[in-house]
């Protein structure tokens, strides 16, 4: 039986996963008085290229590592496990079902907002939830859409796909991830690049400090 009155639903790619995540969920938490944040890595974001996408496990095990010790945070993966593109409305529906009685909110970046035309029942998913917009860096929210709530955040200019960057070009990423989710991706290369080592006539990783 549940007993959750308030409850975050945080769903990205988590590509990989990194602070600012953490800091946004964390706001949140107090802000919004949640119960519990849940973490949702999407299988495939449909409004988004799967080319630079790592695998669903390495994903999932980032945002493992990323909030282990923190009993306000828990990873769901049922959007992995649900294969094909991850449509919000249908994990939220899903997540209706599980916690009935308590009130959800879907927390997404202002980056998302030029997306929210496109998303899938858009109007039917503000009816379910109560969709929660933070400022991002670089994305001011300038107009705040109907039946949703703005909250101002900790700016943290971080990406994932900055982290990406300078993992590809060897440079640290260090103090922008958590350090258990550093040394996992040093350990199994994920975002690596294979460089090409003349001298030798074979090829070997670029790290990252």
């Amino acid at each position: 039986m549940h007993h959750f009155k308030r409850i975050g639903i945080l769903g990205g790619s988590f590509n990989p996963i990194h602070l600012g995540h953490l800091i946004l969920a964390e706001e949140a938490r107090e802000k919004l008085r949640l119960d519990k944040v849940i973490f949702v890595p999407a299988n495939l974001a449909p409004l988004k290229s799967p080319k630079s996408l790592a695998a669903p496990a390495a994903r999932s095990r980032m945002v493992r590592e990323a909030l282990g010790g923190n009993p306000c945070f828990e990873i769901s993966d049922i959007e992995l496990k649900r294969k094909g593109p991850s449509y919000s409305i249908e994990t939220v529906r899903e997540f209706k079902s599980i916690f009935r009685h308590a009130r959800l909110y879907f927390i997404v970046g202002s980056d998302f907002l030029k997306e929210f035309a496109a998303w899938k029942d858009i109007a039917s998913l503000s009816k379910i939830c109560k969709i929660v917009i933070a400022e991002r860096p670089g994305y001011p929210l300038r107009r705040k859409p109907a039946n949703m709530q703005a909250m101002k955040i900790r700016a943290l200019d971080i990406s994932s796909t900055d982290i990406r960057k300078r993992i590809g070009t060897g440079k640290s990423i260090r103090y922008l991830v958590p350090e258990k989710v550093r040394k996992y991706i040093l350990k199994k290369k994920r975002y690596c690049v294979k460089m090409k080592n003349h001298s030798k006539g074979g090829g070997e990783w670029k790290h990252i400090a």
